[in-house]
């Protein structure tokens, strides 16, 4: 039932050659850019063509592919420096994302045990992830929707759907899955300013799945609250920290205070490669920093008052105490805290 809700693939991966769905021009345009240099995949990662935590990671592990293959076929004997290299500007394209890093990882091990040409076994191990990630989208789809009553509203904030995962999505999933059970009234969508993914990225996904989306500005989640409109907001996340606060989308902070005002349930959904439990806190999370021109602008055109500045962090962090369920392939966790993490990903 729930392939009715999931026509989307962000990447694909064909005769050496990565696909990648330009989400910066949708919804206006359906694009693919064709990628065979690493430094064009670390670009396309930094330059938002692909976003979303799980996406990042399937990237760039079809990245390391394409790295793998140019270093040996440049220099059988010594392509494991170059290589190691490509990784490291894959892993700095954008460093919040955890996924990134622990896709990287996996990459860096299955090329360390190679013997000869290393780009087999980079491949499987590069679908290995994508697989992997589907799987446990649908997972968590299954064990998030349980949560649900029926005849809910719920909001999102951000894309967290198949163009940010390898397909059917994190927190996009549960509500596919929620969805497909016949649980939901209406699903709500945060413009989510600055780029704009709620707007043009979800709601396109929803239409796409023939699920009806309402489109709000960032700024009316609280009085949609206020007003009993909304029972769950269902969130995804790039990194959790050790002992349950997580930083997302900025402002997934804002909606999290306002749902614990209005005594509405907050779900965070992400695969357990998003728990960092090296990383204590929130407070230890790096926090990307992007340009001004993306506040000040809209579309390349200047909006704001000549002289104005910007502030434009990429995310913020959402305490565990705000944090009603974490829900990962794995399992979920109730009223997330340190120890209640650490026996998940035990």
């Amino acid at each position: 039932m729930y392939r009715d809700h999931d026509r989307i693939r962000a990447m694909e991966w064909a005769d050496g050659v990565l696909r990648l769905l330009d989400q910066r021009v949708l919804p206006q345009r359906e694009e693919f850019l064709s990628l065979n240099q690493c430094s064009a995949v670390a670009g396309a990662i930094r330059d938002m063509v692909v976003r979303g935590a799980p996406a990042i990671g399937i990237t760039a592990a079809y990245g390391a592919v394409i790295a793998g293959a140019a270093r040996y076929g440049a220099d059988p004997g010594n392509w494991r420096t170059g290589f190691e290299q490509d990784l490291e500007s894959l892993a700095q394209a954008r460093p919040t994302a955890v996924n990134l890093s622990w896709a990287v990882r996996r990459m860096r091990e299955k090329a360390r045990l190679a013997d000869g040409d290393p780009v087999p076994a980079l491949l499987e191990e590069a679908r290995a992830i994508h697989e992997e990630d589907i799987r446990a989208n649908l997972r968590m789809g299954e064990l998030g929707a349980t949560f649900i009553e029926t005849d809910s509203n719920v909001l999102t904030h951000c894309n967290t759907g198949s163009l940010a995962t390898g397909g059917y999505g994190t927190a996009l999933g549960v509500i596919r899955s929620a969805w497909s059970a016949g649980k939901l009234s209406g699903v709500f969508a945060d413009e989510t300013r600055p780029w704009l993914q709620g707007a043009r990225l979800t709601a396109w996904e929803l239409i796409k799945d023939d699920i009806p989306v309402t489109l709000i500005a960032d700024g009316a989640a609280a009085y949609l609250m206020n007003l009993g409109k909304i029972q769950w907001v269902i969130v995804g996340s790039d990194r959790i920290a050790a002992n349950g606060d997580v930083a997302n989308k900025i402002g997934t902070y804002s909606a999290a205070v306002a749902a614990r005002q209005h005594g509405v349930k907050f779900m965070v959904v992400a695969p357990s490669s998003t728990v960092d439990m090296d990383v204590r806190s929130g407070a230890d999370i790096p926090i990307e920093m992007r340009a001004p021109s993306e506040v000040l602008e809209i579309g390349g055109r200047r909006m704001a008052a000549a002289g104005a500045s910007a502030w434009n962090p990429a995310f913020d962090v959402t305490p565990a105490e705000l944090v009603h369920v974490i829900v990962t392939e794995k399992g979920v966790v109730e009223q997330p805290d340190g120890a209640r993490m650490a026996a998940l990903m035990e």
